[in-house]
C-alpha cells in the first residue's frame, strides 16, 4: 500500500537537498564488503565525547616541495645551491627555522605564518615522503626492478590516487580515510552529517566501503535547485518540482534498491538542514581569513569545526579534504610558488587562528599531500615530475618544531662511477626515506583507529612499521 505525506508538512520537516550528498553515498558496498566489516575490532567511545578532525589540504600537481624546505647548515646549503642551478632559492629570500636538537632549515619566503606555527611548536614537517610498496635503499634496487616499486611511479593520476588510498601495489578506488571512516563512523553516534565532509567534490580519500564524501561548496552545504518550503503562488514550475520530490520521498518502496535511494536523499535532506544551522553562526571576531581558493575552503571547515565544538553537528570524529590544483610547474617554478605558497601559508595561519578562537586547536590537524616530489635538478625553467617529497603537518597536538623522517643529500649522482647519492634515481628523484604508510598511520592511530586495525586501513603498513610495537610510526602526534 502506497501513503503520502501533505506535501507542506514533508518540506518543512526536510527542507532542501545536498545533491552533492545524495549522489556520492553507496547505495549496496555494505551487502559487498561484509568480510571487512568482521574484521573490525571493538571500537572505544573517546572520553567525554572528545572531538577529532583530519584536514587533508592536497596539492595536486606535484609540490616542488624542496622549496618549501630548504636546509640552512652551510655545507648542505651549498649543496642545495649547486644541485638545484637556477632553481635555488637565495638566503635572504629565505625565513629560518629552528629545529629543536636537528640543524636549521628555511622555509619559502612566502610562508611567514608557517614559519611562526614551527617555531611556536605548532607545526612539523615530514621530510622525503613518498609512496612505497616496501622499504627501497638504492638506485641500483630501482634500476633491476630488485624491489617492488609502486604502479605509475611518476604518473599524475597513479600517484594522487597512491597518496589517497595508500596502496601502491593495485589500484583502488577505496581511500585510506574512507577505510578509517568505515571503522570509526559508529563513535558519531548522533551523527547528523557523514564523518567525511569535502570542499572539492568527489574524491578517493574519503571513499569507503560504507561511507563516502559530503560535499559541500564555501557557501556550505548545497541545497537542490528549485526546491522550495513551502507554498509557491507565483513559481509554478518549481512547486510542481517540489511537489514531485515530496511525493518521491512519501512512496513506501518494496524494491530494496529503491529503498536505500529515498532513504539516503532523505538522509541527505536533513544533513543539510543540519549542516546549514551549524555553520550559520559567524566565527569570532579578530580572525580574518583572506579571499583566496585554500582561504575560502578554509574558512567554511573551520565554521563546521565550530559547529561541531556546539555539539550541533553531532559528530566526534570527521575528516576534511580540499584539492587545489596547478602545481604542475615543469616551467616558471619560482614564480608560480611565489604566487601560491604564500596563499597556502596565510590561509593555514587564519585557520589555526580560528581553531584557538573556537578551542578547538587540540582536536584538528592539517596535513599537506602532493602527488610527489619533482627533480632536484632544473629543466631550463622548472622541474620535473620525480617521487619523495616534504609534507607540512599543523595542529595543537601536533609535536611541532621538529623534522621527522629523514632530510635526504640532496647530491647528484654522476652519471657513471660509483654512487655519491644512492637515494638519487637520476636528475634528483630522489627514493622516499619515509613512507606513505608511517605518515598516514600517525594521524589515523591519533584519529581513533586501534594499532589492532591499522593494518585493514594501511594494509602495507607491517613493511615498515609494527603496530605491536608499542612505539608510534614517526612520533609527530601527541
Amino acid at each position: 500500500m502506497i501513503s503520502f505525506l501533505p506535501p507542506s508538512s514533508r518540506r518543512q520537516f526536510l527542507g532542501r537537498a545536498s545533491c552533492a550528498g545524495i549522489s556520492s553515498i553507496p547505495v549496496l558496498n555494505t551487502l559487498l564488503n561484509l568480510s571487512f566489516a568482521e574484521k573490525i575490532s571493538a571500537v572505544t567511545a573517546p572520553t567525554n565525547g572528545e572531538y577529532r578532525a583530519l584536514v587533508c589540504l592536497f596539492l595536486s600537481g606535484g609540490n616542488d616541495s624542496f622549496n618549501m624546505l630548504v636546509p640552512r647548515e652551510p655545507t648542505a646549503y651549498a649543496q642545495y645551491q649547486n644541485t638545484r642551478s637556477n632553481l635555488a632559492l637565495a638566503p635572504g629570500s629565505l625565513i629560518d627555522i629552528h629545529p629543536t636538537g636537528q640543524p636549521d632549515f628555511a622555509v619559502h619566503g612566502g610562508m611567514p605564518e608557517v614559519a611562526n606555527l614551527f617555531e611556536a611548536g605548532h607545526a612539523a614537517f615530514v621530510a622525503n615522503v613518498g609512496t612505497l610498496v616496501e622499504p627501497v635503499q638504492n638506485r641500483t634496487q630501482v634500476s633491476t626492478l630488485a624491489k617492488q616499486l609502486p604502479l605509475g611511479l611518476f604518473s599524475h593520476s597513479d600517484q594522487i590516487e597512491q597518496w589517497q588510498t595508500s596502496l601502491p601495489h593495485q589500484r583502488s578506488g577505496i581511500g585510506w580515510a574512507g577505510r578509517t571512516a568505515d571503522l570509526l563512523q559508529g563513535l558519531n553516534t548522533n551523527q547528523k552529517v557523514p564523518m567525511n565532509i569535502s570542499l572539492d567534490g568527489s574524491n578517493v580519500w574519503q571513499t569507503g566501503s560504507e561511507v563516502a564524501e559530503y560535499a559541500i561548496t564555501t557557501g556550505g552545504a548545497v541545497a537542490l535547485q528549485n526546491y522550495k518550503f513551502g507554498w509557491q503562488q507565483y513559481d509554478t514550475g518549481s512547486q510542481s518540482f517540489s511537489q514531485g520530490v515530496d511525493s518521491q520521498l512519501a512512496l513506501q518502496y518494496n524494491n530494496v534498491l529503491m529503498q536505500t535511494f529515498n532513504a539516503r536523499k532523505k538522509a541527505a535532506l536533513d544533513a543539510y538542514n543540519a549542516f546549514t544551522t551549524a555553520t550559520s553562526a559567524p566565527l569570532p571576531g579578530g580572525v580574518t581569513f583572506p579571499a583566496t581558493y585554500v582561504g575560502s575552503r578554509l574558512q567554511m571547515i573551520a565554521k563546521a569545526i565550530q559547529g561541531h565544538a556546539n555539539a550541533a553537528l553531532g559528530a566526534v570524529r570527521q575528516t576534511f579534504f580540499v584539492n587545489w590544483g596547478g602545481w604542475d610547474h615543469h616551467s616558471g617554478v619560482l614564480g608560480y610558488q611565489a604566487q601560491m605558497l604564500p596563499q597556502v601559508s596565510a590561509a593555514i595561519g587564519a585557520f589555526y587562528s580560528a581553531l584557538t578562537a573556537v578551542g578547538m586547536e587540540n582536536q584538528v590537524t592539517l596535513f599537506t599531500a602532493s602527488d610527489f616530489g619533482r627533480t632536484l635538478t632544473s629543466n631550463g625553467q622548472g622541474s620535473d615530475h620525480a617521487w619523495g617529497g616534504n609534507q607540512l603537518v599543523v595542529g595543537g597536538s601536533v609535536q611541532g618544531k621538529k623534522l621527522y623522517g629523514q632530510y635526504p643529500s640532496l647530491a647528484l649522482n654522476p652519471d657513471s662511477g660509483p654512487e655519491a647519492n644512492p637515494l638519487d634515481t637520476g636528475s634528483g628523484r630522489l627514493i622516499p626515506t619515509t613512507s606513505c604508510d608511517e605518515f598516514f598511520a600517525e594521524l589515523a592511530l591519533w584519529l581513533g583507529v586501534s594499532p589492532t586495525d591499522l593494518p585493514l586501513v594501511l594494509p602495507n603498513i607491517g613493511n615498515f612499521y609494527s603496530p605491536s610495537g608499542g612505539s608510534a610510526p614517526l612520533g609527530f602526534m601527541a
